[in-house]
């Protein structure tokens, strides 16, 4: 008989135990983390039921709060996206989704593969009407007094037409709004200048569709924004295609890690150098936490009927615990449902858009 998650009282998050680097003692002791900061959060956790029972009955804080659903098989990072679709009925990924849009759980978390990941969300949970293509959203740290900035798409699809990228500014406002509690939030589009005449011929025709709706879809257009304004305080939400934001996280990991680890050879350079490390402790933890990317942990699926955040493939328990936290913020704003509600209302906004008459003079 299968278990029922019901947590009265409780928002249920359910959670893909397999598929990430550490393996699932890692996204046990992540759930853990959650736990113990949260008692409002239950959790459905996915894989083989034999070895994740032994797994949470060592953590007390879980005790009462998961529920199990067996799954003998695994999404691993070869395979293709195509192939899950198919085949992949039996894994921890599928069955992970599938609570989500029974409704028995309020969203779902996963550290595997990316592309698997979105297809089935795809296939399982169905985009929102009016949607084209969904995209992935993450916290950026920037320096606007919230902390971050929302940036998307950053790997959902690398392509984005000039009406994608004004559902990705609505979705993106909207984002802005629950999870960060930013009543009107600045959307810049992201080009190679902040110039007008600069860009491609889609940026420049969503620069005017978005300038054209800002007002009714209550966001404030900050215009063409560049690479430099990412962590910057231009604008809270940056919108680009795929392809451009997925590298551009890439390299902003890549440069934090090698900001890291500079300061650390620089630090052991001489008995001066580890005497001013020491003396300034605390100021390295603070800057640490500061731009430790696991404290924001989880792309957010948006533009599907359901909240699902893809957690880190190499996330840690802080990571994992972060990711649990979005989802469950999320959940608890209502955000899927206000997420359907605005793309419902702004679906013929998008349309009428694709036809905006070009100004006098242009």
């Amino acid at each position: 008989m299968t278990e029922q998650p019901t947590q009265a009282g409780r928002i249920t998050i359910s959670v893909d135990a397999m598929g990430g680097d550490s393996g699932p003692a890692t996204v046990v002791a992540g759930i853990a983390k959650s736990a113990n900061k949260n008692p409002d959060i239950a959790f459905v956790l996915h894989g083989p039921e034999q070895k994740l029972r032994k797994l949470v009955a060592k953590r007390r804080v879980l005790q009462g709060r998961v529920v199990f659903r067996d799954c003998p098989d695994v999404v691993t990072m070869e395979d293709k996206p195509s192939q899950v679709v198919r085949s992949g009925k039996q894994t921890s990924m599928w069955s992970t989704l599938e609570t989500v849009r029974k409704g028995e759980a309020h969203g779902a978390v996963s550290c595997g593969n990316t592309g698997a990941l979105m297809a089935l969300s795809m296939m399982r949970l169905r985009k929102l009407p009016g949607v084209n293509r969904p995209a992935i959203a993450i916290l950026w740290p920037s320096r606007n007094p919230q902390g971050f900035n929302v940036m998307l798409d950053v790997g959902a699809d690398v392509r984005a037409d000039a009406k994608d990228l004004l559902q990705y500014a609505l979705m993106g406002a909207s984002y802005a709004r629950n999870g960060m509690a930013l009543d009107r939030p600045r959307i810049g589009l992201l080009n190679v200048g902040t110039e007008e005449h600069k860009g491609r011929a889609e940026l420049k025709e969503a620069h005017a569709m978005i300038s054209e709706f800002a007002a009714q879809a209550n966001f404030d257009f900050a215009g063409f924004v560049e690479g430099s304004d990412i962590p910057g305080d231009k604008a809270d939400v940056i919108v680009t295609d795929g392809f451009t934001g997925n590298v551009a996280i890439k390299t902003g990991e890549g440069t934090a890690s090698l900001i890291g680890d500079l300061l650390r050879e620089a630090f052991k350079y001489s008995p001066l150098s580890r005497l001013a490390s020491v003396l300034a402790i605390t100021s390295l933890q603070r800057l640490k936490k500061r731009i430790d990317p696991r404290q924001v942990n989880g792309g957010v699926f948006l533009g599907l009927n359901g909240t699902v955040v893809k957690s880190h493939g190499g996330a840690d328990a802080t990571g994992v615990s972060a990711a649990i936290k979005l989802a469950f913020t999320l959940a608890e704003s209502g955000f899927a449902e206000k997420l359907a509600a605005r793309v419902a209302s702004t679906a013929q906004l998008a349309q009428d858009a694709a036809h905006v008459p070009p100004k006098a003079g242009e």
